[in-house]
């Protein structure tokens, strides 16, 4: 067994959408044609060439990272692992509520056959939610966990989400951002701690943002107690402006134990909508795509001075 943790700086692209990839920028549900996974995969391509060029134009390569889905990126994690950078794939299905495996039973040949740096998944788990929905999301996820750090070279990489419960929500008459603010903080340190007691341990948390340096701050006590020192976090964008994306990002660049970032849609997703309308050429799309990224790594590669100093 390998002890958990990555404590190393962390600058993920991340284009590993798919469900919501499928329906809102291409409008189309149910089973693809060859022809449309093909111009899905076409365009996670551009998204790609953009970190290319933003490592090119100066993002430490060593630092930075991909986070690509194997249905429309296969190719590309592959193209990524043989040029030496970091590649990240999910293991969980698309777009469900609980988490269960893509491939099922067959997860683990997955995971081998392109031996990502991690593998990750997304989990929503409120800890105050669901008691039997937690404990059979829990027990898969334990299974992984043990899977990575005991037979496999992949990482474990966890992207936690905590939905509000309608209880938890009506304590604030609704306003998401006061729940946000005020209860997930808390609800998240409690989850990891749950979960580890679970006995799921990923090497890095990948957390949505947090307004404030001592929520950042109880986030990293919680992932890293009980011997956990080497465990990393990273900021995740959910999908959010860019000057909410630049404020989580300055808080948590100066928490030592957030190590990086994950902002996908934020640097992606117009560009690559505009290029699709044919609003700009590929070119635009790649050079607009590979600046937003290589401005969010400089914010957290100039905050972030003093930690790795």
């Amino acid at each position: 067994m390998t002890t958990p943790g990555f404590d190393k700086p962390l600058y993920i692209l991340p284009f590993d959408h798919r469900g919501s990839f499928q329906k809102k920028m291409f409008g189309w549900d149910g089973a693809l044609s060859p022809q449309q996974t093909a111009e899905i995969a076409a365009a996670k391509r551009v998204i790609y060439d953009a970190f290319v060029a933003a490592i090119e134009s100066g993002v430490p390569k060593e630092k930075a990272g991909i986070l690509v889905d194997e249905q429309f990126g296969a190719s590309i994690l592959r193209d990524a692992s043989a040029a030496g950078y970091s590649t990240s794939c999910p293991a969980e299905k698309s777009g469900q509520d609980e988490f269960d495996f893509e491939y099922g039973e067959d997860f683990g040949k997955h995971i081998e056959a392109l031996h990502p740096t991690f593998c990750k998944v997304l989990v929503r788990y409120n800890p105050e939610g669901d008691s039997e929905l937690n404990r059979r999301q829990s027990a898969r996820l334990k299974r992984l966990s043990d899977y990575l750090h005991g037979t496999s070279r992949s990482r474990f990489m966890f992207e936690l989400l905590v939905p509000a419960e309608k209880a938890q929500l009506e304590q604030f008459r609704g306003d998401k951002k006061a729940y946000d603010l005020k209860l997930r903080p808390r609800l998240m340190a409690q989850t990891i701690e749950q979960l580890q007691d679970a006995g799921v341990e990923p090497d890095v948390w990948k957390i949505e943002g947090l307004e404030r340096r001592e929520d950042c701050e109880r986030v990293v006590a919680a992932a890293r107690r009980g011997g956990r020192n080497r465990v990393g976090c990273i900021i995740l964008g959910r999908g959010e402006d860019d000057r909410k994306v630049r404020e989580w990002l300055t808080t948590a660049s100066s928490v030592p134990g957030f190590i990086g970032f994950a902002v996908g849609r934020t640097s992606f997703w117009d560009p690559l909508v505009d290029w699709r309308g044919k609003k700009i050429t590929r070119e635009a799309a790649v050079a607009e795509i590979a600046r937003r990224y290589q401005e969010f790594v400089e914010i957290f590669e100039t905050q972030n001075k003093t930690v790795y100093a």
